[in-house]
């Protein structure tokens, strides 16, 4: 399926100075720029991700229902749990009529498949994206750290949702994420090891350094109350993890040596 969320190169975006756009720019509002993770894109892409299990079929008609739907079933899942929820608790809280509400999801199988899945989708789209374009390590680790916290604050409700009700996916839901889990170490593990043939990091052990980060991450969604209690703002933590990370790879700001002519 082609994602309709990440909007394509055009020429007027070529001409742009690359210091202008992310992962070039790190800000949340360049990032928000060049991956639209919330509002009617969003709703596209679970539409597309759903259509074929759905009676709906007109996109268009269907984005105000689907996103009801969602959020609803965010709402319920954090106030009495996912399994707890039925889908008659479902219709009184959206307002949909159970007829209605089936004609959008089968089952709560198939609501799980589709937060799971489009949580997924969208990590994974923005963090492979990261591959073609030509940063250095630190720079590279950078956007990951950066661009990983970015969309779990705007996707907040989705990540806490498949972390919270883990146990209550099918075991192939299951599976796909802790596939993305591994995925994402292996980005940072990639970036560590350029970062080490460049003589720019130093580290004895790549794997237990990116669990420990992901671990990092997974702190700005799972702590959010302990945060906004103490007054830790978005970019405040986010540095926080970056130099943490580049302290652990015994960052030295340049290369120990260079490569041969």
């Amino acid at each position: 399926m082609e994602s309709t969320d990440h909007p394509k190169p055009t020429a007027d975006m070529a001409c742009q100075s690359d210091f202008n756009v992310w992962p070039h720019n790190i800000s949340m509002s360049a990032f928000r720029q060049a991956w639209v993770l919330e509002g009617e894109p969003l709703w596209r892409r679970v539409f597309d991700m759903h259509r074929d299990k759905m009676q709906i079929k007109n996109a268009q008609s269907s984005l105000l229902n689907l996103e009801k739907i969602f959020r609803c079933t965010f709402r319920l899942a954090n106030s009495k749990g996912f399994q707890a929820m039925s889908l008659r608790d479902l219709s009184r809280e959206t307002g949909i009529s159970m007829g209605g509400l089936y004609a959008y999801i089968g089952s709560k199988d198939d609501l799980a498949s589709v937060i799971e899945g489009v949580l997924r989708q969208s990590i994974d789209d923005v963090m492979s994206d990261l591959v073609r374009h030509s940063l250095s390590p630190v720079a590279r680790l950078k956007a990951i750290i950066y661009g990983d916290i970015y969309m779990n604050d705007i996707m907040h409700h989705w990540y806490y949702f498949c972390y919270l009700e883990a146990k209550g996916l099918s075991r192939e839901q299951r599976e796909a994420a802790m596939k993305l889990e591994l995925k994402f170490d292996e980005h940072l593990k990639d970036t560590f090891r350029a970062g080490l043939a460049a003589g720019v990091f130093q580290c004895d052990d790549l794997a237990l350094l990116a669990t420990h980060i992901t671990a990092m991450l997974q702190q700005w969604y799972l702590k959010r109350w302990k945060f906004q209690l103490q007054g830790t703002s978005i970019d405040t933590y986010t540095k926080f993890v970056f130099d943490r990370a580049l302290l652990s790879l015994a960052y030295s700001g340049e290369p120990r040596y260079s490569e041969a002519p």
